[in-house]
């Protein structure tokens, strides 16, 4: 993925948004996704660029199975998706929710007693069902993906349990859409086999081809049978980091991947990587159709996403001066207004620590301003655990725009925040995640951050500033009066440990004689 460009203001980061009323109006989002394999609720909380999941429920129904024989909806499957929805209904307005966004897609808009299902549901839950065509779906699919990736481009696959939807995007937009019958839940009810399935797929595999066009940059995966098998991918590779969204994979590794669930027992690979029973009786259809997918486009690189039609119908829903912001800092500002002790006073640590990074490239400026924003979020962890919690918090958190290097920068330099030391800690194998000088760079913008916590002062207050001189390994601290008395014994002990780590000679100037 491409660097994140910056916003069109003239600052970086520009300004946060959560004032304002359009945005607000987000504060809390309740979607419904009625799939052909399972029927989900979303709640999103927060007028954050990037998502934060109040409530998230997902129930098993398999509508879409047997459709391909009886052209119905499966019988079981509605009961149990109305009994969800009837549920869902009532969580929501327990939680306050106005109403909910519901969508259908390939089971309910195929089968006969689709309209009638819909009708039912509205009469029973007042819920109204909105059933979206396959080029929709793809749509709000690929919109999800660039939630999380405003600077995506690529090819976004959307597999669900009756149709696979493809779409294009590129500079921040929804461009070629398709949709397709290859689901695994229509495959497994084919008739003739392997043999009928491997032609189905090579046929579809070449019309989509033919809509779509080249497609070599990166591929998107979207869907809970491609989650399953980057969990396999993982458990394959002994991966250290267990998060999904922004997994990346090879095309040679995928193909490694699929071989390896092809020649291995089924059940011993459920247990092994955390997927349900359901799931896992739908991964070898799936691996089938992952395989001929990236044979057909041959991507550059393949990553999951997370985030798909749910998050995509959130995106709808922003106005256009939130969807153009980076979620990373988005949502980092946003946790800083929850939970840090002093909200706005990352914005100045992070003018304070500047112009150790004056030169860096943006792509680590905006790493360096999320540290800021979340450098005291954790203060309620016990001071024993606090490092820890920071690591563990970054790199496990539900954060947009983020790769997984990027997580582990984050998280070492959070970590510094709160410690000077990183060995003893339960995540060594994610330390190899970046290398030996990308570690050094985390260790000093977290011990930067624990120095330049040393100095709160009120707001307006004249503040001192850091020079750092890289050819000279100079640095000098420039007090103002008013922080003279804030340069206390811990203080200066911090000072020297951020000199140490850049190898630098400390200077102090503005202490009385």
């Amino acid at each position: 993925m491409q660097d994140i460009p910056p916003p069109p203001q003239s600052r970086l980061f520009g300004r946060p948004l959560f004032a304002d009323p359009d945005a607000r109006a987000l504060s809390r989002v309740g979607v419904v996704d009625v799939g052909s394999n399972s029927v989900r609720l979303v709640v999103f909380d927060g007028a954050a660029r990037s998502p934060a999941y109040f409530y998230n429920e997902k129930v098993m129904c398999a509508l879409g199975a047997g459709l391909a024989e009886t052209g119905m909806l499966n019988p079981q499957g509605r009961i149990r998706a109305l009994g969800a929805l009837r549920r869902f209904q009532h969580l929501a307005r327990g939680m306050g929710l106005a109403e909910l966004s519901t969508v259908a897609t390939a089971a309910v808009r195929e089968a006969t007693d689709g309209p009638a299902f819909c009708a039912q549901v509205e009469r029973e839950t007042g819920l109204k069902i909105n059933v979206i065509d396959g080029q929709e779906e793809a749509r709000l699919s690929a919109q999800g993906v660039l939630l999380g990736w405003p600077g995506a481009y690529g090819l976004v696959c959307d597999i669900g349990g009756a149709s696979m939807e493809l779409a294009e995007i590129a500079g921040g937009h929804v461009g070629r859409c398709a949709t397709s019958p290859l689901g695994p839940l229509k495959l497994q009810q084919l008739p003739g086999g392997q043999a009928a399935r491997a032609q189905v797929i090579e046929r579809t595999m070449a019309d989509l081809a033919q809509t779509m066009g080249p497609q070599r940059d990166r591929m998107f995966l979207v869907g809970g049978s491609w989650r399953a098998i980057a969990r396999i991918d993982m458990h394959r590779r002994g991966y250290p980091m267990p998060v999904l969204h922004e997994y990346r994979m090879s095309p040679s590794a995928v193909v490694e991947t699929l071989a390896y669930i092809a020649r291995t027992d089924l059940m011993a690979l459920r247990k092994a990587c955390g997927v349900s029973a359901t799931r896992m009786a739908l991964v070898p259809l799936a691996a089938e159709i992952l395989g001929a997918l990236v044979k057909t486009f041959t991507p550059k690189d393949i990553a999951l996403s997370s985030y798909g039609i749910r998050e995509g119908m959130l995106f709808e829903q922003m106005p256009q001066r939130l969807r153009d912001r980076d979620p990373l800092i988005e949502a980092c500002r946003f946790a800083e207004l929850k939970d840090a002790r002093m909200p706005g006073f990352g914005k100045a640590l992070y003018a304070f620590i500047n112009p150790l990074f004056k030169d860096a490239p943006k792509s680590r400026k905006r790493l360096v301003k999320a540290a800021c924003l979340l450098h005291d979020v954790s203060w309620r962890a016990h001071p024993d655990y606090r490092a820890e919690t920071c690591f563990d918090n970054a790199t496990r958190a539900n954060l947009g725009g983020l790769k997984h290097a990027e997580r582990v920068f984050l998280g070492l330099a959070l970590l510094h925040r709160y410690s000077n030391s990183r060995s003893g800690t339960p995540f060594q194998a994610l330390y190899a995640m970046i290398d030996d000088q990308e570690q050094r760079q985390a260790e000093i913008l977290g011990k930067a951050m624990r120095f330049g916590a040393m100095l709160w002062m009120t707001k307006g207050t004249e503040r001192g500033s850091l020079q750092w001189q890289a050819k000279t390994r100079r640095l000098a601290l420039h007090l103002s009066p008013d922080m003279v008395p804030l340069y206390g014994e811990v203080a200066a002990a911090r000072f020297a440990s951020l000199a140490k780590s850049l190898n630098a000679q400390p200077e102090v100037i503005g202490l009385p004689e």
